[in-house]
């Protein structure tokens, strides 16, 4: 068993930094702590993302409008396998990103 209980004062060296909580089957749960944006990306499978601190910006493409959905401490982003996005954190946060091993 293994406990996480610091996750509200996680820190990383650098933006998107993270802590692997666990594996699942090729599947990685782990903990990002950021103050910068990331980068657009398509995952290769599923992506739960979800907010534990901070306010997120999310960015993302539908029928080839970027839109953009503000999440907030508790929210969740769900990005399908193709689903273009891009977070921008709103000064720090800490997300939980639940996604395939080795995902971008």
């Amino acid at each position: 068993m293994d406990f996480h209980l610091d996750t509200s004062s996680f820190t990383a060296e650098r933006a998107w930094g993270s802590r692997l909580i666990g594996e699942l089957d090729g599947i990685t749960v782990r903990l990002h702590w950021t103050d910068k944006p990331y980068k657009w990306h398509v995952n290769d499978g599923p992506e739960v993302f979800v907010v534990l601190s901070g306010t997120v910006n999310m960015h993302y493409r539908e029928a080839g409008t970027e839109k953009v959905q503000r999440l907030t401490e508790g929210q969740i982003f769900f990005a399908n396998d193709g689903d273009a996005h891009v977070a921008h954190p709103v000064g720090e946060a800490r997300v939980l990103v639940v996604e395939r091993k080795d995902s971008v």
